[in-house]
């Protein structure tokens, strides 16, 4: 992971507007401050995808999407096809939600079998789990982190941002104590300011999603220029 005393925080951030009013000239202004201030991705809603990947082609911004978003209740077959849907757009990372319904029933083989199902069908995306941590137990946070290391995921994620809780220091370290340096850890929801950055990435986080990723980056270079 690298040290964010020595890189600039855009390195670690997905620069995310994920709100259901978002507008095309909202994409689009995201995009901007994404190429401008060398964020690591954008992430978007599948039907911004098109216009994302248009804006940010031959640039090396990294462009998620997100699928299964933001309850992950819907059915594995339908989250492939959004999958797919979205490799051919030009996604180059997906980030899933986790079915939290399944989680609570102990269905671990059904979700395992999600996994790898999406695991096969985007063999080259950097593929997040989203966890939603805020409605789980510490047994079944572990047992997320753990089948995601063994279905071959890239990361495990906190947060969709839309649940009742965010990210916490508490989840993001343990999340990294069980997966080490096979999964990373992306810390999201709540993330606002750059001190709140830096002590995720201090707790193991490698990838920060926050809609304040501009706000962030502004006080980096203030705190930089002082």
């Amino acid at each position: 992971m690298p040290d964010s005393s020595q890189t600039s925080l855009a390195s670690f951030i997905d620069h995310t507007l994920l709100r259901p009013d978002a507008t095309v000239s909202d994409i689009e202004k995201l995009c901007a401050e994404a190429i401008k201030h060398n964020f690591k991705a954008v992430c978007v809603h599948g039907s911004y995808l098109p216009l994302a990947q248009s804006l940010l082609q031959g640039t090396p911004v990294l462009l998620a999407v997100v699928c299964g978003f933001p309850l992950g209740a819907t059915p594995a077959a339908v989250k492939a096809f959004e999958a797919e849907t979205y490799l051919k757009q030009g996604a180059a990372e997906l980030d899933i939600v986790v079915n939290l319904g399944w989680i609570k029933s102990a269905h671990w083989e059904k979700i395992g079998e999600e996994l790898l199902l999406l695991r096969a069908i985007a063999p080259e995306a950097s593929l997040k789990l989203i966890l939603e941590t805020a409605y789980l137990e510490r047994d079944e946070i572990i047992r997320c982190c753990e089948l995601a290391a063994e279905h071959g995921w890239n990361f495990v994620k906190t947060s969709t941002g839309f649940g009742h809780g965010g990210a916490t220091l508490k989840d993001v370290r343990l999340m990294k104590e069980i997966v080490g340096n096979q999964v990373q850890v992306k810390a999201s929801g709540g993330i606002r300011d750059l001190e709140t950055a830096r002590a995720f990435i201090a707790a193991g986080a490698s990838r920060i999603g926050t809609s304040s990723g501009l706000k962030i980056i502004m006080a980096e270079q203030s705190e930089a220029s002082n």
